[in-house]
């Protein structure tokens, strides 16, 4: 029996409803990293980290190989990349209306503070 699509998108959104997963996403949009230069950028503990890290991997937002004595992480693919693009664009679009409207507010009360003079 099949997951409905609405189950499968909710459940990718929980798996990335995690800061630090967002983060590593972030940082391997650069290229890939080894995990000693992921540990650098996040603060979280190796085992943390571990941990994150294995849950893009079995979720396979993340490829593994090691190059030596580390392991290195990069996306799967460019459509993570095109994900976290949109949802900058959705937080841009959502915090320059909230910026607007306090614009708004912040001259309605100098004007009535003006008023009072």
């Amino acid at each position: 029996m099949s997951v409905p699509l609405y189950q499968a998108k909710a459940e990718l959104f929980r798996l990335l409803g995690h800061p630090v997963r967002i983060r590593v996403l972030e940082l391997l949009q650069e290229g890939p990293k080894p995990v000693r230069d992921l540990l650098a950028e996040i603060e979280v503990e190796p085992t943390g980290l571990s941990q994150h890290l294995a849950v893009l991997r079995r979720s396979e937002l993340v490829t593994a190989h090691r190059e030596g004595s580390s392991v290195v992480y990069a996306l799967s693919g460019g459509d993570v990349a095109e994900l976290l693009r949109a949802a900058r664009q959705l937080l841009t679009a959502k915090l320059s209306a909230k910026l607007s409207d306090q614009r708004e507010l912040l001259s309605e009360l100098l004007q009535a503070e003006a008023g009072r003079e």
